[in-house]
């Protein structure tokens, strides 16, 4: 089993007279739950987050009476509560309410799906969706979280983001989603290069095969690079050329979203 590294942050704050590292090990606990660990035992979540049983079950004790965990036969998982902490985020974010009408647009145009996406360290996280109206919906909640070099929003995010930022990222370790994933840091580098100058960027079955997308950024007041912007779509049914195809409504949205948070 994997395990969720909450160390680096938990020795971040050795020096910080300030840090809560109870509050740290709870958030960590929180975190641990994800679409493959939807359930898990005592000791199934103490080994993912690195700490002693004895330790893991106060912490799940103490998560289940504030009503952020429930329990069944042993095995814990995340009730509606954890939602409010979610949703806290997303209902101040001005991408999300500024960017619903214009995505809902571009899914009209393209007969695809549309999504918003922010970057959170070295994920993205989408803030806002439009599915594409077929019969077999593609299902992304809001909150999805991806690796970044491996989406066509990420890179955007990324060519965005300081060299410094950029650095640190490649010096990470880019981990292999499909065959297709650019995980060689040079490589990768040379592609947030030509994102800079292209102003767009491309995932072909880099996240899931099968899976196509292209992505431009959205821009703040200051011409910061905020949030990102794509229409995706099976790659049975659109070629890369043809993504190319739907540049001009994405950049549209994209100014449209820009001048919106700008008026905010």
């Amino acid at each position: 089993m994997a395990r969720v590294s909450t160390r680096a942050g938990l020795e971040h704050g050795d020096d910080d007279p300030d840090f809560v590292r109870a509050l740290a090990r709870g958030l960590s606990v929180l975190e641990c739950f994800d679409p493959q660990h939807g359930a898990m035992t005592l000791s199934e979540v103490a080994d993912r987050i690195g700490l002693t049983r004895g330790s893991t079950r106060r912490l799940l004790l103490t998560l289940q009476h504030l009503g952020y965990l429930g329990t069944e036969q042993g095995r814990y998982f995340l009730r509606p509560r954890v939602l409010k902490l979610g949703f806290g985020f997303l209902s101040v974010l001005p991408v999300w309410s500024a960017a619903q009408s214009s995505i809902a647009e571009v899914a009209r145009a393209t007969n695809e799906s549309c999504s918003v996406a922010v970057l959170d360290e070295f994920d993205i996280v989408y803030v806002a969706r439009q599915p594409a109206k077929r019969i077999l919906h593609d299902y992304i909640p809001i909150g999805t979280r991806y690796p970044a070099h491996s989406t066509s929003m990420g890179k955007v995010l990324l060519a965005g983001s300081s060299d410094a930022k950029l650095n640190a990222f490649l010096a990470q370790g880019l981990p292999k989603m499909t065959p297709k994933t650019v995980t060689d840091p040079a490589a990768m580098r040379r592609e947030i290069e030509r994102t800079r100058a292209e102003g767009y960027a491309i995932n072909d079955e880099e996240i899931e095969i099968g899976l196509r997308s292209i992505a431009v950024p959205i821009r703040d007041q200051a011409g910061a690079t905020c949030a990102a912007i794509n229409v995706s779509a099976p790659a049975a049914r659109v070629s890369v050329e043809q993504l190319r195809d739907w540049l001009p409504v994405l950049r549209s949205a994209s100014e449209a979203i820009g001048l919106l948070l700008t008026h905010r």
